[in-house]
């Protein structure tokens, strides 16, 4: 058992000197502030020397494992043809992703390129406003589609801040940076998940351009959508006239080849995609419906949408996303069956453990991804999660797997995910694990 990680705690400390926070990206501060320093397969390492099987794989990034050894191989052989950045003139890499891309997703007849999720979504609600005419959007309470003005809110809400379930209704802006100007906030509303009153509500009051959202709420667990909700969103956003968005970063490809729309079988105006996509290295897409996605070449000016970015498809980057498509579509891998399997063992084992003691739970999974709720049922939207999910239980619970050896992000409700490289092996010992954690925690 590891509960004390001093070097780490050091690491944080020098950075703070030169970087606020000591990190890079704040939401990846956390208690205990762990420093890796390598990771392979399904495990990584921290500098104290532990080692884990990891389940937090980079915000669910690293879908085939960490340091795969293909993307790494593709990745090597850019390097020593001499790959250059060039910043002038098409690329034949972004060609082949491109058509690689588009032949995996079936709802995508075009896409772009960007370096982040966040540039994605930032692109499809921009692409929004200048089709529509229109300026406001709608977001999910308990949804998280990046870190700009338009979706930068309402992801973990103290219920103080936000209040009760309304519906029909929506939620105050409530903030997660502030530089945000009132004027634009007044252009974001805000629901619940899973409920279609409060979208038909807003858009009666509002010229909505879209709405964009994760069509699992990913953020914050596996929160499913229930029968009609997606039918639902897209039969009002024909009606009304508003773009529908899937943000898929987290979805796109760890669920299936084309998608989580290629599951639920509704198709959105615009989708974005990242993590997964390249295996961890840094890529975001915004692809739909050609009518959409070629207001980047608009000829009328005034509705011309902008995209720009030097490093936009960096060929070392759009290597390694051609190499995780080529494997993720090769049935020699069979790599969704195989995460599928895995997570329906470690979904019926926690199950069975849990159901020996007399504490309220719920194994929430959809494939590879997996969160363990300390509630009777399955959440229906974020309320749900605030109001019965024990989440002083679920962080302890946590921090205990950490201690032996199974790392998940320690923050109540987060998602676990299970990479191509988690062996059976890995499974067995993480329920292992989790047996000899829940006998400490509650006594038996």
């Amino acid at each position: 058992m590891m509960n004390s990680w001093l070097k780490s705690d050091a690491v944080i400390t020098k950075n703070e000197r030169w970087i606020p926070g000591g990190v890079v990206s704040l939401n990846r501060k956390s208690e205990p502030n762990i420093c890796f320093s390598k990771g392979k397969g399904s495990r990584v390492w921290d500098i104290e020397g532990n080692e884990y099987i990891d389940y937090q794989a980079g915000f669910a990034a690293a879908f085939l494992g960490h340091n795969d050894v293909d993307v790494n191989s593709a990745v090597l052989g850019s390097l020593h043809d001499q790959s250059v950045l060039m910043g002038a003139g098409p690329t034949d890499l972004e060609g082949q992703f491109a058509e690689l891309f588009c032949n995996s997703v079936p709802s995508v007849e075009k896409l772009q390129i960007t370096t982040t999720g966040s540039e994605a979504t930032y692109h499809a609600i921009r692409i929004a406003r200048a089709v529509t005419g229109r300026d406001h959007i709608i977001i999910m309470q308990g949804g998280y589609n990046g870190w700009h003005n338009d979706v930068a809110c309402n992801v973990i809400s103290n219920l103080e801040d936000i209040g009760a379930r309304v519906s029909p209704g929506e939620y105050p802006f409530d903030s997660l940076s502030a530089g945000i100007p009132e004027q634009h906030k007044a252009l974001i509303h805000v629901v619940n998940y899973n409920d279609l009153e409060s979208v038909a509500y807003i858009t009666k009051r509002y010229p909505v351009a879209c709405m964009i959202l994760e069509p699992i709420l990913q953020n914050v667990g596996i929160v499913k959508p229930e029968p009609g909700y997606l039918e639902g969103l897209r039969k009002m956003a024909d009606e009304i006239g508003f773009l529908l968005i899937f943000d898929e970063v987290k979805t796109g490809f760890r669920h299936a080849l084309g998608g989580y729309q290629s599951i639920c079988g509704i198709t959105p105006d615009l989708s974005t995609f990242g993590k997964a996509i390249a295996n961890g290295y840094p890529m975001g897409v915004i692809a739909g419906k050609a009518a959409y996605m070629d207001y980047f070449v608009h000829p009328d000016k005034e509705k011309r949408v902008l995209i720009a970015g030097t490093f936009n498809a960096h060929p070392l980057t759009t290597i390694a996303a051609i190499a995780t498509l080529k494997k993720l579509s090769s049935p020699e891998f069979a790599v969704y069956q195989h995460v599928d399997q895995l997570g329906a063992v470690l979904e019926n084992g926690l199950n069975d453990i849990l159901s020996q003691y007399d504490k309220p739970f719920y194994v929430a999974r959809q494939g590879s991804a997996f969160c363990v709720y300390f509630m009777d049922h399955a959440p229906k939207d974020f309320h749900d999660i605030a109001l019965h999910n024990d989440a002083a239980f679920d962080k302890e619970y946590r921090r205990k797997l950490i201690e032996e050896g199974i790392f998940n992000f320690p923050l109540p409700s987060k998602q676990g995910s299970i990479s191509y490289a988690h062996s059976m092996a890995d499974i067995e010992e993480t329920l292992e694990k989790n047996k000899k954690v829940l006998s400490a925690l509650l006594g038996k």
